[in-house]
């Protein structure tokens, strides 16, 4: 059975057997047509010889009886009439048969029947004697407008049945040689199909290896050719993604270097007895904050392993939103005042309640907001509100930065990407807001303008269930 596992074994068969049932049914339905017209021929034969025997009947031996007439051998109106001839009365019985053997009882063939009630009939039968098949064909015999027997031909169907054997042979021998022309062609198209599937399937096994610079060169304008296209461009995303990849280790790295080498350098210093007091509590409020540095960068790439392997489950509860948003504007507070930027957090009496994860929206809006203080200048303004619509509700922390390039906007929530400002940091943080927004049902909208600002939108359904 390996033979067909390959498309281009079962694609040949596939024609090949299409071909084969076409011929089947156009060969049964010719030799079918056939038959039928050389039957009707040896029919309308039959027919025309019983017309001229019974003309002759009616016209010059009808004064007698039909078995006067066969009794007195007056039955010169049949013996133009080549082959076997029957001569029947009105009850069925054989009066007279040319061949010597007359049967004993009446004969009910259909065509007898027919012709003793004014009908012309043909029946196909098979001799008894010799096992050789016969058509007889029957006319009534008039007398005085009256029918009084019936005259009926028996030929032989051999010569039939020869022309019909040398057609079927031929026509056999035709359909073998079709059907070797069409295995011969039907594997010269499918080879066609095939070849650039073989080649597409060799470039997928090199780019399988982890070489993308191959590239699938296509040769039709078709769906391979578009399986083609699609196979380069993902071979160009991979590349890319494996370039962000790249770019967001090295980011990490550097990012994780600066605090440890900042804690080691002030443990190395504060091993030093000679170390005062007062810079003995400047080095370890360092450390502290150095090591709370670290922790966060852990945390969040821990965060960002969860969502990328789907491990991440939410536990939701009703929020508060007045004791959010209070909650976000006091933790905020010192870091605005310390950096000289104005932060607002816009509250309302009436801001309801909300069903969701409380700590992953935390996540969200300080990882927003943390964006917002890294590219504002001091003295700038970040705000944070909350709209509320018919069926969503906005969360939008909105700054007077530096804003994002239109280069940078549509690529800022892809994961490890990592904006070309000095500021940009390791290229996850947008990327765990945006997971965040999609298992709450929602979506992160970003607006923003090089120097002019940037708008940050966390869209959820109404009511978060």
């Amino acid at each position: 059975m390996k033979l067909f596992k390959s498309i281009r074994s079962r694609l040949s068969l596939s024609y090949l057997l299409i071909i084969i049932l076409t011929l089947v049914i156009t060969d049964i339905a010719l030799v079918s047509v056939l038959r039928a017209y050389f039957l009707n021929n040896v029919r309308d034969t039959l027919y025309s010889q019983l017309s001229i025997s019974t003309d002759i009947y009616e016209r010059y031996f009808s004064d007698s009886t039909l078995e006067e007439n066969v009794a007195n051998d007056e039955d010169g109106f049949w013996r133009q009439s080549e082959g076997h001839v029957q001569i029947v009365s009105l009850d069925g019985i054989v009066l007279l048969d040319s061949t010597g053997n007359r049967p004993s009882g009446a004969l009910s063939t259909e065509d007898v029947l027919m012709a003793l009630e004014g009908q012309e009939g043909t029946t196909i039968f098979t001799s008894e004697e010799s096992g050789e098949s016969l058509m007889a064909a029957s006319m009534p015999l008039y007398s005085n407008g009256e029918i009084v027997g019936a005259l009926r031909l028996i030929t032989s169907l051999r010569g039939v049945q020869q022309s019909m054997g040398i057609i079927v042979m031929y026509l056999s021998v035709f359909g073998v040689a079709v059907v070797i022309l069409t295995t011969l062609i039907s594997n010269v198209i499918a080879l066609r199909f095939i070849r650039p599937i073989d080649k597409l399937t060799k470039t997928a096994e090199i780019m399988a290896t982890g070489n993308f610079n191959v590239v699938s060169v296509k040769m039709h304008e078709d769906e391979i050719g578009k399986l083609s296209d699609t196979l380069n461009y993902m071979a160009k995303e991979i590349k890319k993604k494996e370039e962000l990849k790249n770019d967001f280790i090295s980011s990490v790295s550097h990012e994780l270097r600066t605090p440890l080498t900042s804690i080691k350098g002030w443990a190395v210093t504060l091993k030093d007895p000679l170390t005062d007091t007062e810079l003995l509590h400047q080095g370890l409020d360092i450390i502290s904050n150095e090591s709370d540095r670290l922790k966060s960068m852990v945390d969040e790439l821990l965060d960002f392993s969860k969502f990328v392997s789907g491990k991440i489950t939410l536990e939701k509860e009703w929020i508060d939103l007045e004791e959010l948003f209070l909650f976000l504007k006091h933790n905020i507070a010192d870091r605005a005042k310390r950096e000289n930027k104005n932060f607002n957090v816009e509250t309302k009496e009436d801001m309801g309640t909300y069903y969701g994860d409380p700590n992953r929206l935390k996540q969200v809006f300080i990882n927003l907001i943390d964006n917002a203080f890294k590219f504002t200048k001091e003295e700038g303004h970040i705000t944070l509100k909350m709209e509320k619509h018919r069926n969503y509700v906005d969360f939008i922390v909105e700054d007077d930065g530096s804003g994002i390039s239109e280069e940078d906007i549509t690529k800022v929530k892809e994961k490890f990407y990592k904006g070309k400002t000095s500021n940009s940091t390791n290229g996850i943080g947008l990327s765990i807001c945006d997971e965040i927004a999609l298992l709450h049902g929602g979506e992160l909208i970003i607006e923003s303008q090089l120097d002019q600002g940037t708008k940050i939108t966390l869209r959820l359904p109404s009511g978060g269930k």
